[in-house]
């Protein structure tokens, strides 16, 4: 008989296990279930460290093995005070009852303005050599008359000024402290990731000898503070007074130099910024033998490459770094890097994006043979270069290369971009203020809202080259040709070379259709 039935089911009971009365039994399961929870356990903790370390539990014995190798730095100097000429003495009429008293309380406040005044700064540091040799940065030492550095047991002794780098902030001193000072070691700072743990010890505030620890928050960052910029950021407490110390790894070692932070109120807010040890321990060294620093050096302008820009060179995506110009004198006016080539490889490294290159260029050893790949008219060509040492004059400007004038001057009217171009002549020169020098087509007028003016183009702007060829231009004309050709080939945007005030640049100008 099929169908549901209206009788109840019969319920049943499953018959418990019999256990045993035995103790040892007893004991024999515990142990193994604890065996096997333990076991798990260690399998979970296995697979958690392939994510990284926890917390430690402490940071006590690395603290207590670091403190005595960071110190303080005091300097002082002479500040020389103005006085307050601006401010002239009221008139008063003779025999005034006030004449007396405003002439004694401007005599003396002239007196005390114009005497100098001893203006003081505190920093951080850390020893590297057991003979006293002590790296800081160059902002807490900058125009100081006198340097004293304060050890941990409070010995404070002078110190010798070895060298200094600007560009990285950088300064190495030398101190006689009559005995092997505790130093530190360098570590890899490549390897450090994001999210490991990190120690700062330093002179926050004149408070000596202070711990704080943090994570790295992020690597390669750029705060705009100089052409190498590729700080670690922290979130670490790092405050006025923490600049010139060191930040170390769990393993003790020192993985950056604390420089700078992002406070809007002057206190931490947790964002700081240290500069790598890779870089760091190069710059030093160089510090230690020749005083200063030696970097390599290319001898090139270089600029970014947009969307556009690598569009009009046909690279594809943007990468690189466009070359807008050579510099007289440099390592690559004689060799065989030209005025619009990609630099897409340095030295065997990919150059993602323009501003690693000068950083990488920089840590390059001077007179070092270097291949460099670059992008010229559609594919990449190997180029052999020897580097030379980066001039210490930082006013070493690239010079324009001369062509020779058009005779008789022509003006052209370019819709399709928004510019009105005419060759140099003495009136022009005189009206844009453009040096004898100087030759080629000038730009004299640019249509608003047109694809130049959105660009930034200026009336005053020498047109140096046209098209992805980079075609040197000498008349109006020529350029009127080019962009015609670049229409016709329905072209969305042409490539040019601007000169303004010494300074090249390339701009890729979005082609408008003539309406016909």
């Amino acid at each position: 008989m099929s169908g549901w039935s209206n009788s109840p089911a019969p319920v049943r009971k499953t018959p418990s296990r019999a256990l045993p009365a035995d103790p040892e039994y007893f004991g024999r399961v515990f142990v193994a279930r604890t065996v096997a929870l333990l076991t798990a356990c260690a399998m979970l903790l296995g697979a958690g460290t392939a994510f990284g370390r926890g917390a430690p539990d402490s940071f006590a014995d690395l603290a207590e093995k670091l403190l005595p190798s960071v110190v303080n730095i005091s300097t002082s100097q002479t500040v020389k005070r103005r006085g307050n000429t601006s401010q002239e003495r009221p008139q008063l009429p003779p025999g005034s009852p006030f004449e007396e008293f405003f002439k004694e309380f401007f005599d003396r406040q002239e007196r005390g303005e114009n005497q100098p005044r001893r203006a003081q700064s505190l920093g951080s540091g850390f020893i590297i050599h057991g003979n006293g040799t002590i790296v800081t940065n160059n902002h807490v030492i900058d125009g100081a008359d006198e340097i004293y550095v304060i050890l941990q047991d409070k010995t404070r002794l002078k110190a010798k000024l070895v060298g200094r780098d600007a560009k990285t902030d950088l300064a190495v001193l030398k101190v006689d402290a009559k005995k092997t000072l505790p130093a530190v070691r360098f570590g890899d700072s490549k390897k450090a990731r994001v999210g490991d743990w990190v120690v700062a010890i330093g002179n926050p505030f004149a408070l000596g000898g202070s711990v704080t620890a943090g994570i790295i928050s992020a690597r390669a960052r750029n705060i705009n503070s100089g052409p190498y910029d590729n700080f670690i950021q922290t979130d670490a407490a790092i405050n006025k007074g923490n600049s010139g110390g060191p930040m170390f790894n769990m393993n003790g070692e020192v993985i950056g130099i604390n420089t700078a932070i992002y406070s809007p109120s002057g206190g931490s807010v947790g964002i700081g910024f240290a500069i790598p040890s890779n870089q760091a321990r190069q710059i030093i060294s160089q510090i230690e033998e020749y005083g200063r620093a030696r970097r390599g050096w290319l001898g090139v302008n270089i600029q970014t490459v947009t969307d556009e820009l690598a569009e009009s060179l046909g690279l594809g995506k943007a990468r690189g770094a466009l070359v807008a110009n050579l510099t007289d004198g440099g390592p690559a006016k004689g060799s065989d890097i030209k005025v619009g080539d990609v630099i897409l490889k340095f030295n065997g490294v990919d150059i993602k994006e323009m501003r690693t290159l000068p950083r990488i260029v920089a840590e390059t050893q001077v007179g070092k043979d270097v291949e460099v790949i670059v992008w010229r008219q559609g594919k990449e060509k190997k180029v052999n270069i020897k580097l030379g040492e980066f001039p210490e004059d930082p006013k070493v400007l690239a010079s324009a290369t001369r062509t020779a004038p058009e005779q008789g001057s022509s003006r052209t009217a370019i819709d399709e971009i928004g510019l009105k171009l005419a060759s140099l002549d003495d009136r022009l020169r005189a009206q844009f203020k453009i040096g004898e020098d100087v030759d080629g087509v000038v730009v004299t007028s640019v249509t608003s809202n047109s694809p130049a003016s959105e660009k930034g183009v200026r009336p005053g702007d020498i047109v140096r080259k046209v098209g992805a060829d980079q075609e040197t231009v000498k008349s109006p004309s020529q350029v009127s040709k080019k962009v015609e050709n670049a229409v016709d080939a329905k072209n969305k945007s042409l490539l040019f070379l601007f000169e303004r005030d010494g300074n090249a640049r390339f701009v890729a100008l979005p082609l408008k259709k003539s309406e016909g």
